[in-house]
């Protein structure tokens, strides 16, 4: 008589795997997998970018790894907190640490795209601490204009490009980079995806889990992080659940230092569903696909940027209206609320706040903030402070 079957363990997930080898891409400080993608692809170089946005499909078309840098996460700062005052934010000293102690040895070059007076003073700053890794200051313009913003960005992308090619780099081929766009539409429309299951079916689809998939391409070419975002979506498919008595949040101000990961988990346990956020905008910043046919790819990533770059507190937005951009995410999430998540100390995000919260006030949204630091999350006040915002949301809508 044969045994009987064992039964499938109750909790099973069809996602468990993909997230185990996100997670292990999030948790990379030491950089492993740019390392053994260097042992694959010898003479090749790994470049590294600070947040928010940096143009990965010309880094992918000069044959380089884009890798993004968004500090240390939990990691003890003791030689970084050196060379910085204690009243900025934390990622520029646990983004030192990470070089001062060895662990971007892998690294070839770093690239500083213009967020803040810290991240510039950190670009020098490297430049003096690590004199044999190219470091450059990617500038972005504040005028839109084609024929002046456009050319002070297009020579920005030229002037970088030539420097990797000195160093290694492929020589930069208009074949090349209309390659690397088309693969960067495409995973941007996985993302967009992904975001669409986590406004329809939040149940099913998880902020702390869509972060970890999401972040986990920036260790990834392009076309790899395509096909974990492939794998997780068919994964969470297969999911049996139902929708959860939560208040739909949108979270916005974490767009260059990261919070903790259990911060993130905080907000879920709270009884929020973050059904839209800015945590990686980086790999969402350009909206819309950028043009692949276009007789001039460098020219095309240049007009993306300039016409349908996101709206963020590190870009300059002329005479729009601060606080429309959110309205629209608010309103496209079909969100309750919005909760204001900001680096301590981060100038940006910090200085936007009270124009958006003036907005939010208007048009009748529901808001609560907080700020964070990579390494500490003060978990227990802010999943109350989240509590008491998700309590009192659904008060206000159940109110006559």
């Amino acid at each position: 008589m044969k045994a009987p079957l064992a039964p499938a363990p109750r909790d099973a997930d069809p996602a468990r795997d993909v997230l185990r080898r996100a997670h292990a891409l999030l948790e990379d400080h030491g950089l492993a997998n740019a390392a053994a993608w260097k042992r694959d692809h010898p003479g090749r170089l790994a470049v590294g970018y600070m947040p928010v946005y940096a143009p990965r499909p010309l880094f992918e078309a000069l044959g380089c790894l884009p890798v993004a840098v968004f500090g240390g996460g939990d990691r003890d700062v003791i030689r970084g907190d050196s060379y910085f005052q204690s009243y900025i934010c934390h990622i520029p000293r646990s983004t030192l640490e990470l070089g001062v102690s060895g662990a971007l040895q892998g690294i070839d070059a770093m690239v500083f795209p213009a967020i803040c007076d810290v991240i510039r003073n950190l670009s020098g700053m490297w430049q003096m601490l690590f004199p044999d890794v190219y470091a450059a200051y990617l500038d972005v313009p504040q005028n839109f204009r084609p024929e002046v913003g456009g050319a002070f960005y297009r020579a920005e992308l030229e002037r970088i490009a030539s420097d990797l090619v000195a160093r290694g780099a492929l020589a930069l081929d208009p074949e090349r980079l209309r390659a690397a766009i088309v693969t960067e539409n495409a995973r941007r429309r996985a993302l967009l995806a992904l975001g669409d299951v986590r406004r329809e079916e939040p149940w099913r689809c998880p902020a702390s889990e869509a972060y970890a998939i999401t972040r986990a391409g920036g260790a990834l070419l392009a076309a790899d992080h395509l096909a974990l975002l492939g794998e997780y979506l068919a994964a969470i498919a297969l999911r049996r659940g139902s929708p959860k008595d939560n208040v739909r949040v949108v979270l916005t101000g974490a767009f260059c230092e990261q919070p903790p990961f259990g911060l993130i988990k905080s907000l879920e346990l709270a009884g929020c569903d973050i059904v839209d956020d800015d945590l990686q905008l980086g790999l969402t910043y350009i909206e819309g696909d950028i043009d692949a046919e276009a007789a001039d790819p460098l020219g095309a990533l240049v007009t993306a940027f300039l016409e349908r770059g996101a709206a963020t507190a590190s870009r300059y937005i002329g005479d729009a209206h601060k606080g429309d951009a959110l309205l629209a995410r608010v309103r496209r999430a079909r969100a309750d609320g919005v909760v204001f998540a900001a680096a301590s100390f981060c100038d940006p995000a910090l200085l936007d706040e009270p124009m958006l919260e003036a907005a939010m006030d208007e048009a009748g949204v529901p808001y609560t903030s907080f700020k964070y630091a990579e390494n500490t999350g003060q978990f227990h006040v802010i999943r109350e402070q989240a509590g008491a915002f998700s309590d009192a949301v659904r008060l206000w809508e159940s109110a006559p």
